[in-house]
């Protein structure tokens, strides 16, 4: 697929699964009484108000030039983690990459019911595949449990609290490092392809697509 193709089918796709993403954290934040990213006009499906420059522009450009597979964050939703428990931090920070599973899913039984009942797509299936590869990768790739991703506050939540705080510490510092060396070297996709491969298959079975 060449760049102008990535740039106006899945860039856009990408944008309303990071969207989607932000919008999951905020809006159980707010299920549990903090009601920040409202407060602060983030609590919105509305991309604009979620850009990071680097994770939402700068490497998504890069992926799409070099041939890796489209992924990106958003800038963090705020969330008031001072008056949660361990346990509501560790189900906001999981919401993120369900809600993107969920939306995968989404895109996966609308496709589906489209072909079902003969509908023409004209090309348009792309749309749904992507649709469903990119909500996966973004959700698989935020459980990695590294600092500043999801996984770090799933991992924080499940170790005793002595762990969790040395844990944060040592990682918390070089967090963003490590998951760009790990991107860039390869080794970080290398353990996450073949779980994005199953799970794309579960929502895609008749689709011979490998990311």
């Amino acid at each position: 697929m060449d760049f102008i193709t990535k740039l106006l089918v899945q860039y856009p796709v990408l944008l309303f699964a990071i969207s989607v993403h932000e919008y999951a954290h905020g809006k159980t934040a707010e299920r549990l009484g903090d009601d920040t990213a409202r407060v602060l006009g983030r609590l919105t499906l509305n991309p604009l108000a979620h850009i990071d420059l680097l994770g939402t522009v700068i490497l998504p450009i890069l992926a799409m030039i070099s041939g890796l597979p489209l992924f990106g964050w958003a800038r963090p939703v705020p969330v008031n983690m001072f008056f949660m428990t361990r346990i509501q931090i560790m189900v906001v920070g999981l919401s993120g990459p369900l809600a993107n599973f969920f939306t995968a899913g989404i895109f996966s039984f609308v496709y589906y019911i489209l072909r079902r009942y003969g509908v023409e797509l004209y090309g348009a299936d792309i749309i749904f595949i992507y649709g469903v590869m990119i909500n996966v990768i973004l959700g698989v790739f935020n459980l990695v449990p590294i600092p500043p991703l999801d996984g770090s506050k799933v991992l924080e939540g499940i170790l005793p609290y002595s762990l969790a705080q040395q844990y944060e510490l040592i990682l918390g510092r070089y967090g963003f490092f490590i998951i760009i060396f790990l991107l860039y070297s390869g080794g970080l996709w290398l353990v996450l392809s073949p779980i994005v491969n199953f799970l794309v298959k579960l929502f895609l079975p008749t689709i011979p697509v490998q990311v």
